[in-house]
């Protein structure tokens, strides 16, 4: 399962994300590191595909006769809340060392950034500044990799001194990541190497923090004030990162509450759609996922893929063996399936498709697999 990793200073919301995210309670105090160890929870991704597909199951379970129950399994993403980074975390500062291990671990990081002013709730810097926060995280991110990059320079040296074409190959990759990191830009802005496969491989091998992708979090609070955002926004654009902006805490309560009190509450507050969702569904896109789907009396379920996976890779999803042994698969859009009525009179219209190993999985198919 993918995780992303949330990070952030001390104090910025961080542990009250994760509360609303994952409905999860794990401690939110006002004081920095209260978050030692990394809580993990999943989170369904929001998907109402998956609860029509599961009416439409439980419609086609009814006209058998059946009685059974199918199960409704969304599709699901590992949050882990990681404590407050400070300045000098890449050195040992504060709990540096242990926190940016923990970074290193998930698939991707959203980014905490409090954009409000509370005189109850310290700040390390004693200042809401956005793009100071932002910069001093990344920063930290940045000195962390060129103490990775610089080790492994290092430590191959001697193969490189000697005319080892490997190492020498490497060693060109390694020098051109580190002169970037020197220069205070995040790997995963740099084209780099655009053309090398061996490229992604090396940089992959060293797990950079600087080289996964980031969803900046903009956590606001309601009835406090607001720091001026068009800045920071103006910021972020120019980085070409993705950004979502909550009410932290308003969502952690909404999350706590039945669907039709949310439904009131949010009335009463004059909010829209659960900002969570918007934080899901973006993570989810960033890391250039799609959903396909399967469903039929025993179960509805969403399946996470890479965008650009033919059948058979897109099978791995439920078993390996599907990509060995696969003949062909059964294909028809989720809506045209649900229009339609049932199966059979989908395939009766000529909605159901036999696609065979080249066909490349599109988001919202369902799919039934043939082995």
């Amino acid at each position: 399962m993918l995780s992303i990793g949330i990070v952030g200073l001390p104090n910025v919301g961080k542990s009250t994300l994760f509360n609303a995210l994952t409905q999860k309670g794990v401690p939110a105090e006002n004081y920095p590191f209260c978050t030692i160890d990394p809580s993990v929870g999943i989170v369904a991704v929001p998907d109402e595909r998956v609860d029509i597909l599961y009416d439409f199951s439980l419609r086609q379970v009814a006209s058998a006769k059946g009685t059974s129950v199918p199960r409704k399994i969304p599709a699901a993403i590992e949050f882990v809340d990681i404590a407050g980074l400070v300045k000098g975390a890449s050195v040992g500062e504060g709990l540096g060392n242990q926190f940016l291990q923990h970074i290193r671990e998930v698939d991707a990081i959203a980014e905490v950034v409090r954009i409000y002013e509370d005189g109850n709730i310290t700040h390390v810097s004693n200042k809401i500044d956005p793009i100071d926060d932002i910069e001093t995280i990344n920063l930290e991110l940045i000195l962390a990799d060129l103490q990775t990059v610089s080790k492994r320079i290092a430590g191959m040296a001697r193969d490189v001194k000697r005319g080892d074409k490997n190492a020498i190959f490497e060693n060109n990759i390694l020098l051109k990541l580190e002169e970037a990191l020197k220069s205070g830009r995040m790997i995963s802005a740099e084209n780099l190497f655009s053309y090398s496969q061996e490229y992604e491989n090396i940089k992959n091998s060293l797990h950079l923090l600087t080289a996964k992708p980031i969803l900046y979090v903009l956590n606001k609070k309601a009835g406090a004030k607001i720091v001026e955002t068009k800045p920071v926004e103006e910021y972020l654009g120019k980085l070409g990162v993705k950004r979502v902006v909550v009410d932290a805490k308003i969502e952690g309560e909404l999350s706590e509450l039945g669907a039709g009190d949310k439904e009131e509450f949010k009335k009463e507050l004059g909010v829209g759609d659960d900002g969570v969702n918007d934080l899901i569904k973006t993570s989810y896109e960033m890391l250039g996922l799609i959903t396909f789907l399967t469903t039929g009396q025993d179960e509805t379920r969403a399946w996470t893929i890479k965008k650009g996976w033919t059948a058979p890779e897109a099978g791995t999803a439920i078993h390996t063996d599907f990509r060995d042994k696969f003949i062909r698969a059964e294909v028809i859009n989720w809506q045209d399936l649900v229009n339609a009525g049932s199966y059979a009179s989908a395939r009766e219209k000529g909605l159901v498709r036999t696609e065979g190993k080249e066909y490349v999985v599109r988001d919202g198919d369902v799919v039934e697999f043939k082995i």
